[in-house]
C-alpha cells in the first residue's frame, strides 16, 4: 500500500482529526498572527522604499543622485533573489539581537520581514507607475510639490492596485511561514512539517495543506473585495 493510501487509513483519519481539534486552532493563530505582523512591518518598510523607487528615479517627480538610487536597487534585487530558507540562517545573528532566540514563532518574523519588504516596494513601484502620467502633469501644472504630488495624487490613484498588490504579499508571506516551520517556525507550518511530514503522518500534512489553502482564499477575497470598494472606475 502506498503512502497516500496509508493517509486515509481509519486510525490516521482519527490521528488528523485529534490534531485538528487540540493542535490545529493554535498552530492557526499563530500563522495568522505572524502573517498579519511580518505583512505589517514590510508594508511600513515597503511602501516608503516603492515611494522612493518612483520619485527618485531619473524620470521621476524628484530625481534623486543616480549611485543612490542604483544601490537601492541592487539592495532590493540582492535581497529579493536569496531562497528565502537560506535568507531564514543568514539573518539568525540580527534574529538573536532583536528578538533574543533565533527559534519560534516570533522570531520567524524577523526573516519574515527581511525577505518582504524588497517584494512589497517592488509592488508598491508597479502600483505607482500604473497611474496616468497626466493626472501627475496636472499637479505638477497647479503648483504642487513632490511630496504633495506623491501623497495627495499618486498614492490616492493607486490605492486599489495597491490593495491588491497587498494581498498578494500577504499570501506570499503566508507560504513562507510555512517553509518557517522547516527550521523551527511555529504555527500550520510546524504541523505540517515537523509533525506531518518528518513523523510520516501523510493525513495530518494534507489537513494542514487544506486549512492553509482556505486561509489563502479568504485572505484573497477579503482583498479582492476591498480592492473593488476603493476603485472609484467601478462607481461611476
Amino acid at each position: 500500500m502506498n503512502q497516500f493510501a496509508r493517509a486515509f487509513q481509519p486510525e490516521k483519519l482519527q490521528e488528523a482529526w485529534d490534531y485538528l481539534l487540540h493542535q490545529f486552532p493554535f498552530a492557526l493563530w499563530e500563522t495568522v498572527y505572524v502573517t498579519l505582523l511580518s505583512t505589517l512591518f514590510a508594508i511600513l518598510i515597503g511602501l516608503p522604499l516603492g515611494m522612493l523607487l518612483v520619485s527618485g528615479d531619473e524620470h521621476g517627480i524628484r530625481p534623486l543622485p543616480k549611485a543612490l538610487m542604483k544601490t537601492v536597487n541592487v539592495i532590493i534585487n540582492f535581497l529579493r533573489s536569496v531562497p528565502f530558507l537560506i535568507l531564514i540562517v543568514m539573518v539568525i545573528p540580527l534574529t538573536r539581537v532583536l528578538v533574543g532566540t533565533s527559534v519560534g514563532t516570533t522570531a520567524s518574523i524577523v526573516p519574515l520581514v527581511i525577505a518582504a519588504f524588497p517584494f512589497v516596494a517592488r509592488l508598491v513601484e508597479s502600483s505607482l507607475r500604473e497611474v496616468n502620467p497626466n493626472v501627475i502633469e496636472t499637479a505638477q501644472s497647479m503648483g504642487a510639490s513632490p511630496w504633495q504630488i506623491m501623497t495627495r495624487v499618486l498614492l490616492p490613484e493607486a490605492v486599489p492596485s495597491l490593495i491588491s498588490n497587498f494581498t498578494l504579499a500577504i499570501t506570499t508571506i503566508l507560504g513562507y511561514t510555512a517553509m518557517s516551520g522547516a527550521i523551527g517556525g511555529g504555527g500550520l507550518g510546524k504541523i505540517a512539517i515537523m509533525d506531518g511530514y518528518n513523523r510520516y503522518k501523510y493525513a495530518v500534512l494534507y489537513l494542514a495543506v487544506i486549512v492553509l489553502v482556505i486561509l489563502v482564499q479568504i485572505f484573497q477575497s477579503a482583498g479582492g473585495a476591498l480592492s473593488r470598494a476603493s476603485d472609484r472606475r467601478l462607481k461611476k
